[in-house]
């Protein structure tokens, strides 16, 4: 009977914690925009303008890379994050946060402590990745992205977002 109960809770364990992700690595490879400074009168019709521009600080797991912000000539933006490495892990989202980055672990929760913009499902934890934002988004609402696993509520990285000139 304890044998069978263990097995249940060793399965159920793996389940929810999915403890072999942390050895896969996912590759991204996504065509990041090429664009002028965000200043640049003189930037070429059709080219994508870099608004703004952080790099990323670990939380939970070691995770490094750019994160960029782009206006495209059609008026949307795109986030790509450029270089990118960190954990995988289960249920690992983008966010778009209005709080601040902090630092170390006193920063592993200020995310869900503000309002946030989930802009999709992490591609994967290597590379380079593009990510369209949703229509009438606002770069002045949104100074933070969030890698943010909704499983265990904590950020695994966060990349503070500076104007860029």
């Amino acid at each position: 009977m304890l044998g069978g109960l263990g097995l249940v809770v060793l399965a159920a364990g793996l389940a929810i914690f999915q403890p072999w992700l942390l050895w896969v690595d996912n590759d991204v490879h996504d065509e990041l925009p090429t664009a002028s400074a965000g200043g640049s009168s003189g930037r070429q019709a059709g080219t994508a303008t870099l608004i703004s521009r952080g790099t990323f600080v670990s939380h939970e797991h070691e995770t490094a890379g750019t994160a960029s912000l782009y206006r495209l000539p059609d008026g949307r933006y795109q986030l790509a994050l450029a270089g990118l490495r960190t954990t995988t892990g289960p249920d690992v989202r983008v966010w778009m946060s209005a709080g601040p980055v902090v630092e170390g672990k006193a920063g592993w929760h200020t995310a869900e402590k503000h309002r946030h913009l989930d802009v999709a499902p992490i591609k994967g934890n290597r590379g380079d990745q593009l990510y369209n934002l949703p229509k009438g988004f606002d770069p002045a609402r949104w100074p933070t992205v969030d890698l943010w696993c909704v499983r265990f509520s904590v950020s695994f990285g966060a990349a503070a977002l500076k104007p860029v000139s």
